[in-house]
């Protein structure tokens, strides 16, 4: 029985509706290319713009890929599942592994774009969150970019106050094993308490030249700070993630 709603969508979301429907049935499998612009206009009977949109849906999805010169293809990639609580437990870092460990299994995450500056000014938003007394507060600022089989997945900056971060490994390149929380906690300014705050929004030029983001991708903003027992905020964590590349998963009793 026809749906009497498809008749009155798009005809780019029908054809994208089809062709989603053919690559998460496997008729299409990862790796595989899929019609192009001239066969779907073919098939179709739509103008080339039309068969363009189509295809745009299932890239902005996450679906699909462009390659240059070659066509439009299944996303081999396969997305990582953030589990927003394990990854943050304490029996995690401090065990001696990386937050990020928990997302990819057996996957290799590379950092492979890093900048630490020791001291710089916090500003007036991450001097609010940090509870430091003026925007010209020093922070230690770690700038992170992940990579995931070869494709960049997240953008990470952390601000920790540098008068904690001083003198330490927070503020080398490596910080060795279980990451900035392990060492604060060797400091005595063990995290216990975690907020997040999870938002979207359409990203900066820079982010997504840095995400090699396809057009119309949205981006996912969270930002996590890290508090003491005695509730003293140690760290903000800003991350913007390619929308394509994740699934957040949080599981917790009620």
């Amino acid at each position: 029985m026809t749906d009497p709603e498809s008749g009155r969508r798009p005809k780019y979301q029908r054809i994208a509706d089809e062709l989603r429907t053919a690559i998460q049935s496997g008729t299409f499998a990862p790796g595989d290319r899929l019609p192009g612009e001239n066969d779907l206009m073919s098939t179709y009977d739509v103008a080339r713009m039309t068969a363009r949109q189509a295809l745009s849906v299932l890239r902005n999805e996450g679906l699909a890929e462009a390659r240059k010169g070659a066509g439009v293809f299944v996303r081999s990639f396969r997305p990582l599942r953030r589990r927003g609580i394990p990854r943050l437990a304490h029996d995690h870092w401090g065990s001696g592994r990386s937050v990020w460990s928990a997302d990819i299994e057996d996957r290799a995450l590379v950092i492979d774009q890093l900048e630490v500056t020791p001291a710089a000014p916090a500003g007036a938003r991450v001097a609010r969150v940090l509870g430091l007394d003026s925007p010209d507060a020093p922070v230690c600022v770690r700038s992170r970019r992940f990579v995931l089989d070869e494709r960049p997945v997240l953008l990470s900056v952390s601000y920790l106050p540098a008068s904690l971060a001083e003198g330490t490994a927070i503020t080398e390149p490596e910080t060795g094993p279980g990451g900035t929380y392990a060492r604060l906690a060797e400091l005595g300014h063990r995290p216990v308490h975690f907020r997040e705050e999870i938002r979207s929004r359409m990203p900066t030029a820079e982010e997504s030249t840095r995400l090699a983001l396809e057009f119309g991708t949205p981006v996912i903003l969270i930002g996590r700070t890290a508090l003491t027992e005695a509730g003293v905020p140690v760290e903000l964590n800003e991350m913007t993630l390619d929308s394509a590349s994740y699934v957040l998963e949080y599981d917790f009793r009620a």
